[in-house]
């Protein structure tokens, strides 16, 4: 886990993650187009993000696509945010329940 929010810790490496989101399996030349910044600085960026497995790596031919893995996000956000959000929500159900009940009795 430490080496996933220290991945998404860096504004760049979001960046990326956000260019795979929009076009899955990607190139390093197509990722590097994008971004300014020489080449070698995305492959550590890259690097970085498979090591916190949030990029994964398929071959094809001689070609080294890049594709986001959500699952990590998805374990953040069912231990760190989701326990939080079913609070809210809950509260907000009793709020709805209680305001009915309230124009149910004019």
């Amino acid at each position: 886990m430490d080496k996933l929010f220290k991945a998404l810790a860096d504004g760049t490496r979001r960046e990326l993650l956000d260019l795979l989101f929009v076009n899955n399996g990607q190139s390093l030349g197509e990722l590097c187009k994008k971004m300014t910044m020489s080449r070698q600085a995305v492959t550590k960026h890259l690097l970085l993000l498979e090591e916190a497995n949030l990029v994964t790596v398929v071959w094809k031919g001689r070609e080294k696509l890049h594709y986001l893995n959500p699952v990590p996000i998805g374990e953040i956000y069912q231990r760190w945010i989701g326990k939080f959000e079913s609070h809210r929500v809950e509260a907000l159900n009793t709020l709805k329940q209680a305001l009915e009940e309230d124009s149910n009795r004019e």
